[in-house]
């Protein structure tokens, strides 16, 4: 079995992987790297004011000026998901011209997934969704976060640490560097499950503040005519306390009634929201569909 292609190209394909909120490339680098030591094509984006473009408030440093913080402009306020959708775009036309490409999203990654399926379906051989948002029924992010599926997640424990009203502000400004134990605790439970301290000390300094507050609120419903012509999977972290298992199947379902001949092929590994994605089981999940 190879991947859909309608050109008939039997090159192998790109893996193009699109990170999270509050996030960058970073977060999929180990998974690059052993993928590309088993010979697959891969590259990870950096969306809008993110990871090389990343904007780190001097008020955010050490010492931290709290009081700053709340009220320290950010350029990301003007960023869109119109931008993200550019940005990815421009990287699978690149990846394209050397054969297939796979696109895969994690978490809020999904959202700009979604919006790029129904701009370019042409281009895209799958699209893959890691524990991230697949908007179907309701129109954006936002609305998935007041359904029933979605009332066991931890997400508060996060925004515990958010210093500003990000209407006010134009970002989400989350303190991932903030003195207070609790808010460390919330995010390791909501986060990272059976990470180690150590562990989500290190995740927490990949972390960038700020994250347009716009792009929970953009419509990122996938179309059946466009997105839903395009091969998906649908990886499930079944340890997942920020996107609970229900809201990850609530999306699935969705997308499965939309598109019925083109069933979501469902995967599940045993993780937390932020893997790490380096996990075997989750490496080989790619490594077959690469070589499908």
């Amino acid at each position: 079995m190879t991947t859909k292609d309608t050109t008939g190209d039997r090159r192998p394909p790109t893996l193009v992987f699109v990170h999270g909120t509050n996030s960058s490339s970073y977060f999929c680098s180990g998974l690059i790297t052993e993928l590309t030591l088993r010979g697959h094509r891969c590259v990870a984006v950096d969306l809008p004011g993110h990871g090389a473009e990343g904007f780190f408030p001097r008020s955010y440093q050490a010492p931290q000026d709290l009081e700053g913080l709340a009220t320290e402009p950010s350029p990301l306020a003007k960023i869109t998901i119109d931008d993200y959708v550019e940005r990815v775009v421009d990287v699978v036309r690149r990846a394209r011209r050397h054969g297939p490409v796979i696109l895969a999203g994690a978490s809020q990654g999904g959202v700009t997934v979604s919006r790029v399926g129904n701009a370019i379906p042409e281009l895209l051989d799958r699209v893959v969704y890691m524990a991230a948002y697949c908007c179907v029924d309701l129109p954006n992010l936002a609305a998935y976060l007041a359904t029933p599926e979605n009332s066991d997640s931890l997400l508060p424990l996060v925004t515990q640490a958010v210093v500003a009203d990000p209407t006010i502000l134009g970002v989400a400004r989350i303190n991932w560097r903030s003195a207070d134990p609790s808010v460390f605790d919330g995010i390791k439970q909501c986060l990272a499950g059976d990470f180690t301290d150590e562990a989500v000390s290190r995740l927490l300094n990949t972390l960038e503040p700020d994250e347009p507050a716009s792009i929970p609120l953009a419509d990122a419903r996938g179309e059946a005519g466009t997105w839903g012509r395009i091969p998906r999977t649908y990886v499930r972290f079944t340890h997942d306390r920020l996107i609970p298992p229900a809201l990850q199947d609530r999306f699935i379902t969705e997308a499965d009634r939309l598109t019925p001949d083109n069933p979501t092929d469902v995967r599940s590994i045993a993780a937390p929201h932020v893997g790490p994605f380096d996990r075997p089981e989750l490496v080989a999940i790619f490594a077959e569909l690469a070589s499908r």
